[in-house]
Parts: C-alpha cells; structure tokens; sequence
C-alpha cells in the first residue's frame, strides 16, 4: 500500500508540474502574440461545447437609429424611376415594366444624417422630380428639405432640413469592408419608425446595371439584410456603428426582400456629397481609356497569362491617359494600391477621384509590371478637347457624341456626322445626323480611330452604325 500511495504522489505532483508548464509555456505565447501581432493557431481553434461568441449589434442600433429618417416625397405623378429600384426589379429578369401614372403621387423612403446641421444623404430615386420632400426623425419632429444636389448616374441625393445639434453616422471605409462581414441595414420600411436588420457583406463590385445611363457608376456592396421599400437611402453599418454604404435596390420579383439588397460604397457617397456641399454639383473625373474586362477566353484571344486587372483597348488622344504614356494593351492592375479586376471596380475607383488628382496606375506591360503617375481631368475638358478634334473625310464633318446623346441612345461612343457634301459616304446612302458606330467591327473610339479606318484601308469596308432616331443602319462602301 505504501508503495501505491508513493505512485500516485508522484503521479499528482508530474500532472502539476506538467501544467505549470504548459500555463507557461500559454504565457508566453500570449505575450509572443502582443508584442508581433501575430495570433498561435490554437487560439483560433474551435473546441466542440465551448462557447462562441456572437456579433453583438447593440451599440451600433443604438448609434444608427436616431441618424436615419424618414422621408416622404410628394410627385406631381408617380415616379418610374422609384419603381426600378423597388417595385418591380428583377435581378435576373431585367428592368421592370413600365407603368402609366396621372395623379398626385407620394412615396416613403429613407436618408442618413451626415451633419449635425441637417445635411441628409438619401437616393437620388427617392427625391427626383419629388414637388415636396418632408423628413421626419426618429423623435418623430418633422421638417420641410430642400434638395442641394442630385446625381442620377450614382443614384445620390444630398437634402438639407433647417435643424442644428442633430443625430449623425460617421464615415467608415468601405475598401475596407470584406466579404462575409457582419452588417446593419438601417431605415424606416413601410412608414415604421428606424428598423434595423442585420445581414453578412455578401459581395462587392457589383453591377446589376439598373442606374439605365451611360458613364452610371455601380458597384455595390451585396448584401443579405433585409430592406424593402421604405430603406431606400438609409444606412448601411458595421458593427461599430460607422456608415459603409447607403441603400439602393433589392433583387426581387415581387418588391420586397428576398435575399439580396445593394448599398453604395461610402467611399462614392463621401466623394458625391463633399462635391455637392463644395460645388452644387458633381465633379467627375476623366481617364482617357476605353477598356475591357479579362476573362479566359479574353486572355487567350489577347495572348495574356494573367486574369488580373482590366485591359486597355483604347487611349483617347490628348488625354490624362495618353500625357502619362499608356498605351493600348496595357493592363491596369490596381490604382493607387487597390487592385481592379472588372469595370465596376474600375468605375468605382475612378468615381472617388477628382480633376487635379494625381494617381499611380501599376500596369503590365509585355510581361513587365511598371508604375504610371497621372493627373486626372474634368469631364468638361474632355467635352473640350473631344469636339476640337473635328474631323473631315471623304465629304463628311465627324464630331464625337454629347454625354446626353451617349444617355439618350444608351451608347458608350461613337461619331456623329455633323455636316455632309458629295462625297463616297453621301454617294453610298448615308445622310447627316449618322453616327458611326464601328467600321469592319472596330469600334470608333477616336479620331485616330477613324483616320486609320475611313483614310488607310484599300478596297471596301463595312461601316455600322445608328440614327438619332434609334434605327440601325449597315452600309458597304468602296474605299
């Protein structure tokens, strides 16, 4: 008996020991972790009964709610624009059908409180063509607003109420937010006061193409948090309260949540509103590039070994692009450090800058990665330079197209023919007001475009194009 109690006291004092050794050895892991940073794998292990500790979204409801509105528009007839977004969107279906509307018309949505003194973001949908907009807060005060700005192509609106000392969301960044990610949709569905659902950032760079014009910029953050009409324009929110998007449109037959809904990026929002308090009206930046998505088959018909970032067809002459020395058949891995893989990040990046901006443009070029600086420019300059490059051939005056003739006929390009005498392109059909679209499949980007086409090919070419009327019309000429 002796001998087994001797046993078993060495046994209890080598368990002691051995976990005294093991606390210190947890220790100093733990005190490794603090002082590089990084986290031991066993600290991020799953043990089966052990407690898991859940997103608490108490702190951020309780900032959001008081800093989102209600906001009821009154239309003089009911507002076709609201319903793409809320009535009838199909995301797999395609834009919703058009509905007629004579009378006096109101519709609810929602808005963020951006400043203590009554600055309002909100979806441009919800206010366009509004005849009396009328906000109410959560403390149930209401307020006659006044519109500072709107901008269709970014669905944003910036609305004024004459308070001080209110409420408001502060800006989070939402190139930072990541897939998977807890969120807050935040807003006043169906008349109720501020309703709060919560979901995970589902995806990012999203384009659902329902903004409808050209040089619209989308990429929304998807989400799976339940909105429905009424959240138009409320917040988006992480779990520390901080706004990261504003709410846009739900993927529905029916009008009502069924599994996604579309915020847009606070970082688009912060760039839309400090434009409009500054200026009244947006300030859009210009490149100078047309540009194409890389898919598989794209990089094998290109020769390209790499998926990443987008290529560059095109670089419009005289343009920020063009003074940096881009050249066509670069491919733009990422701006300013962010990499771009699609046409909505791409858009997205560029809609946060400005004219005057500079950035840096990491391409690849024939295998090669370089940096490119550039200053960006004005849309305006653009407009300025496009039209002094007029161009004459074969009897026929080329100008490039207004931005309200590339929305009116939904095209991204082409040439319009301003003035027309005797000529091959008069003796063929073609009549003034054509524009040309593409000649033997080439897209008419540029002047330069059109020189090489119409002036340098021998024989005959096939010209496409549009009327301003919509019709479609092919001719084959003799060059």
């Amino acid at each position: 008996m002796k001998r087994i109690a001797e046993i078993f006291l060495f046994a209890i004092l080598g368990g002691a020991v051995s976990l005294g050794l093991y606390k210190a050895l947890e220790k100093k892991q733990f005190r490794s972790a603090d002082r590089t940073g990084e986290i031991p794998a066993r600290q991020v292990s799953y043990i089966p009964g052990a407690p898991f500790n859940e997103p608490d979204f108490e702190i951020a409801a309780s900032i959001s709610v008081h800093a989102v509105v209600n906001i009821k528009s009154e239309f003089q007839k009911k507002s076709l624009v609201y319903d793409d977004f809320f009535e009838f969107f199909n995301f797999f279906g395609g834009r919703p059908r058009p509905r007629e509307y004579t009378t006096p018309y109101s519709a609810m949505g929602s808005g963020v409180i951006i400043s203590p003194d009554g600055h309002i973001v909100t979806n441009n949908h919800v206010v366009q063509e509004a005849t009396e907009i009328t906000v109410t807060l959560n403390d149930k005060r209401e307020y006659k607003a006044t519109i500072v700005g709107s901008d269709p192509s970014t669905d944003l609106a910036l609305i004024k109420i004459g308070e001080q000392d209110l409420p408001c969301l502060t800006y989070g960044n939402s190139d930072e937010v990541k897939i998977g990610e807890w969120v807050l949709a935040v807003g006043n569905p169906f008349t109720l006061t501020s309703t709060v659902t919560a979901g995970i950032v589902s995806a990012k760079a999203r384009n659902i193409n329902i903004l409808g014009s050209q040089g619209a910029i989308e990429s929304f953050i998807q989400t799976d948090a339940a909105i429905n009409p009424g959240n138009s324009g409320g917040a988006l929110v992480n779990t520390r309260g901080e706004l990261i998007g504003i709410n846009a449109a739900i993927a529905s037959g029916t009008g009502y949540y069924t599994g996604y809904s579309f915020a847009i990026p606070v970082n688009l929002v912060k760039k839309v509103v400090g434009d409009f308090m500054k200026y009244g009206k947006i300030q859009r930046a210009y490149l100078g590039i047309f540009y194409s998505e890389i898919n598989d088959q794209f990089a094998r018909e290109k020769g390209i070994n790499d998926l990443r970032g987008v290529y560059v067809d095109d670089v419009i002459d005289n343009g920020p692009a063009a003074k940096a020395g881009l050249k066509s058949g670069d491919v733009i891995l990422s701006i300013d450090n962010t990499p771009v893989n699609g046409k909505a990040e791409m858009m997205e990046l560029i809609g946060q800058r400005s004219p005057g901006d500079q950035v840096t443009l990491h391409v690849s070029r024939d295998g090669k990665e370089e940096d490119i600086r550039l200053t960006m420019q004005s849309e305006e300059s653009r407009m300025v330079s496009e039209t002094a490059n007029k161009l004459t051939i074969h009897g026929a005056t080329f100008e490039p197209l207004s931005a309200n003739e590339k929305n009116r006929l939904n095209l991204d390009y082409g040439y319009k023919i301003t003035a027309l005498s005797g000529g091959k392109l008069k003796n063929a059909g073609i009549s003034q007001g054509f524009i040309l679209l593409s000649v033997d499949r080439k897209p008419m980007r540029t002047t330069k475009d059109l020189k090489e086409s119409l002036s340098n090919n021998e024989g005959g070419v096939l010209i496409e194009g549009v009327y301003p009327n919509g019709l479609r019309a092919y001719y084959g000429i003799g060059l």
